[in-house]
């Protein structure tokens, strides 16, 4: 077999499989998890694409499938993916290319669906860059995101020392009186835990009443699917006690990124958010990780959380805009009614609540 061959097998692999495979990619992420797509989108709107080269996956993709019966029109959207860098490789731009071209053929060419592709990759970045080049068949649009995703990502790779040394002096010194309030940190990823926190998050948001789209008892659902090695790690900080803050990552591949957070009165009065990420920080050194992504930013509709973030002394960086690739009339039309759709149901979602 020519070795520069490349294969494609569509939704032939097992949860079990998928799985098992996800370790073998530095790109790997929760949301290319066979649970996250399950819980978030129902296992039966899912399809899983492998592509092979002499007998051995190089490239996977998970992709959300949306269309009405019996008809040839739809939408096909991956998020934070396709994974084509295998551990302790480079991005082979042959792979990805392989990748962008499978893709537009079994989902625009076959199926004639509007595809669209959120790619785990910054602009500007090597990896960035090579996906650029590998998918120059694909338009870039705002499509069905409602923007990109921008984020600060904190560089693991110098000393622990240099670390702590890069952060904002009101950041450092905010951490400095964390440190002196005897809290004490447990690290979990047990549904208890998982619990714990979210009495945390509701007592937070009954409180603030900000916006979110997070649904914490969708990421419980997750957890509770999501095999050990891959669940999310879950912080819980405590003051003679009793629980006063928390924080939820997920560490997988080269990265991890900051979920969810939360903390009470008493949590905010002691810092418990500084000492708890910073705690991440020591972790994720300690286990080799490379880059932590700081789980998105807005300034502007957000700016108390963005200051925070910005103090961890991350670069400022976004994702790639959305690739986007369509042959069909009808997708294409299906795809401006579901925009109008969407709009209606998050208006509804901001009046009634946040769950």
């Amino acid at each position: 077999m020519n070795p520069s061959v490349f294969q494609v097998e569509i939704d032939s692999a097992t949860e079990s499989e998928w799985s098992r495979r996800l370790d073998h990619f530095e790109d790997a992420n929760i949301y290319q998890t066979w649970s996250y797509g399950s819980i978030r989108w129902s296992a039966k709107n899912l399809s899983h694409l492998l592509l092979t080269q002499a007998g051995e996956v190089v490239a996977m993709a998970q992709l959300r499938i949306v269309r009405p019966k019996n008809f040839r029109m739809g939408i096909a959207y991956l998020r934070w993916g396709p994974m084509c860098q295998l551990r302790k490789g480079d991005l082979d731009q042959n792979i990805v290319r392989a990748m962008a071209d499978a893709l537009r053929q079994e989902y625009v060419e076959r199926r004639g669906l509007y595809l669209e592709i959120l790619p785990n990759a910054f602009c500007g970045s090597p990896r960035g860059e090579v996906f650029e080049s590998a998918f120059t068949g694909f338009n870039r649009e705002i499509g069905l995101s409602r923007g990109k995703y921008r984020t600060f990502v904190v560089d693991l790779q110098p000393s622990i020392e240099d670390l702590r040394k890069k952060l904002d002096k009101k950041w450092r010194n905010q951490l400095n009186a964390a440190e002196r309030n005897e809290l004490q940190i447990t690290v979990g990823g047990s549904v208890k835990d998982y619990d714990v926190f979210c009495k945390l998050y509701d007592q937070m948001w009954e409180k603030k009443r900000f916006e979110t789209t997070v649904s914490t008892q969708e990421f419980r659902r997750i957890q509770e699917q999501l095999p050990t090695n891959q669940r999310m790690k879950i912080l819980i900080s405590h003051s003679k006690g009793e629980p006063v803050g928390g924080l939820i990552y997920s560490s997988m591949g080269d990265s991890a990124i900051y979920l969810l957070g939360a903390t009470n009165d008493t949590g905010r009065n002691l810092k418990a958010a500084y000492l708890m990420q910073w705690s991440v920080i020591q972790s994720l050194k300690d286990t080799g990780v490379r880059n932590y992504d700081l789980g998105g930013i807005d300034p502007v509709a957000n700016p108390g959380v963005y200051h925070f973030k910005a103090g961890m002394s991350g670069a400022d960086v976004a994702h790639m805009s959305p690739l986007v690739a369509c042959d069909s009339i009808l997708s294409a039309t299906f795809v401006k009614a579901g925009h109008v759709v969407r709009g209606g149901l998050r208006r509804i979602q901001l009046r009634f609540g946040h769950a």
